[in-house]
C-alpha cells in the first residue's frame, strides 16, 4: 500500500516539462546583468577622461597665460607652450602621447588650448561600434595676466 506520510511527486527517473528552464533563465539574466556592468564602466571611464582632459588643458593653459610669459616675443611664447605641451602629455599618462593640442584660437589677451584625446575601450567589439564619445576634446579659455 501506500505510506500516507510520503507526498505524492514525479517518479523517480522521470523529469519535469520545467527541468532546466531555470538554468537558461539564470543564464539570460546573467548576460543582461554584465552587459550593464561593461556598459556602466564604460561609462565611467568616459567621464573619467573627461575630467582628465579639461584638468590638463586648463593647467596647460594657466602656465601660458602667467604673467612672467612675455606673449609677445614669439620665442618666449614657442618655449612657454612647448613646456605647456609637455605637462599636459604628461598629466594625460600613457594616451598623452596621441593627444592632439591645438593653440591656434589664441591672442594677445585670451589664450585658447584645444586638446582632443581618443579614449579606449572596454566594450567587446563591435558593442562600441554606436557608442558616442571615442574622443574627448575640450577647449579651454584663460585669460592672460598682465603686471600692471
Amino acid at each position: 500500500m501506500s505510506d500516507p506520510t510520503r507526498c505524492p511527486g514525479p517518479a523517480v527517473g522521470r523529469r519535469s516539462a520545467d527541468a532546466g528552464s531555470g538554468l537558461i533563465s539564470t543564464t539570460a539574466g546573467f548576460v543582461v546583468f554584465l552587459a550593464f556592468c561593461l556598459f556602466a564602466v564604460h561609462l565611467l571611464l568616459r567621464l573619467h577622461a573627461a575630467t582628465v582632459v579639461t584638468s590638463s588643458a586648463l593647467d596647460g593653459a594657466r602656465s601660458v597665460a602667467a604673467a612672467e610669459v612675455d606673449r609677445h616675443d614669439p620665442v618666449a611664447l614657442g618655449t612657454a607652450r612647448a613646456e605647456a605641451e609637455a605637462e599636459v602629455r604628461h598629466l594625460l599618462g600613457p594616451v598623452g602621447q596621441e593627444a592632439r593640442l591645438d593653440w591656434s584660437g589664441s591672442d594677445d589677451d585670451v589664450v585658447v588650448l584645444t586638446v582632443a584625446v581618443p579614449v579606449p575601450d572596454v566594450l567587446p567589439g563591435g558593442l562600441d561600434a554606436d557608442l558616442p564619445f571615442d574622443t574627448v576634446e575640450r577647449t579651454v579659455r584663460v585669460r592672460a595676466e598682465s603686471v600692471r
